[in-house]
């Protein structure tokens, strides 16, 4: 049984390495792309959310998918116990040396299961849909689900995918550190397509990104299936009603039933 086991986490291995997620998300040219986030922003997202779902000092938190850890190290700042975990080993490297006694960060893909269960489980900016098959978007969620404590609630943050199929931009030139990155986008088969070329050092790099268009009745449906009650939809990091024309953001509260 142990032998089974190690060749399917040496198969998941291999996989991740094919995913697009498992080398971009790596590189340093990705933390380069996006060096210009807005934290002021995403801090006051989570100041909302403290309050909108009244938090308590003592809760447990889960950042799935937490990239450098800025999510997780203002959580923790504001007094809470959090574990962040990404694939992307380099983003891990790099938010360990924050850790303390209420913060820890690893190594972790959110398809697999975790050996411990939270009070709060937050997936945010639009760190879901990268996967290949509808099955490992519902394993993906039944993890997130089975991670919480009964009555515990899971935050999703995705994007609105009707407005952003609506304004989508196909070609844009960004200048980051010296580095031109030439984007370009598209949408096929139900995904959004974000082909991102340039040079360094004398060397030609291409990425893209793939992520799937994905709307509240799928999450809805994969809420379902994990035993997961939808409670309340909103539609930017103020925590605005959601609408599907308008908003921003898609981010989703839901229960552990």
């Amino acid at each position: 049984m142990d032998d089974r086991g190690d060749e399917e986490k040496n198969s998941r291995m291999t996989t991740q390495k094919k995913e697009w997620f498992g080398t971009w998300f790596n590189s340093p040219y990705y933390h380069i792309l996006y060096k210009n986030r807005d934290f002021k922003e995403a801090e006051r997202f989570l100041s909302n959310l403290k309050s909108a779902l009244q938090i308590p000092a003592s809760a447990t938190l889960l950042d799935l998918a937490c990239g450098k850890g800025r999510h997780s190290i203002f959580l923790n700042q504001l007094g809470y116990d959090v574990t962040g975990v990404d694939l992307s080993e380099e983003s891990i490297q790099h938010a360990s040396q924050f850790e303390n006694e209420q913060l820890r960060f690893a190594v972790h893909d959110m398809r697999e299961p975790l050996t411990q269960q939270f009070d709060f489980v937050l997936n945010l900016f639009t760190s879901f849909g990268y996967f290949e098959t509808e099955e490992e978007n519902q394993q993906a969620i039944t993890t997130m689900a089975k991670a919480l404590k009964p009555g515990g609630k899971l935050v999703i943050d995705f994007m609105n995918a009707e407005k952003v199929l609506a304004n989508l931009v196909s070609k844009e030139q960004k200048s980051e550190d010296g580095v031109v990155f030439d984007i370009q986008r598209e949408y096929t088969d139900g995904h959004i397509y974000k082909h991102i070329a340039f040079e360094d050092n004398e060397s030609k790099y291409q990425f893209t990104e793939k992520v799937e268009a994905l709307f509240s009745v799928d999450f809805i449906k994969y809420f379902n299936f994990a035993g997961l009650q939808l409670e309340s939809t909103y539609g930017n990091y103020d925590l605005e009603d959601f609408n599907s024309t308008t908003s921003d953001r898609l981010i989703l509260i839901a229960s552990k039933k």
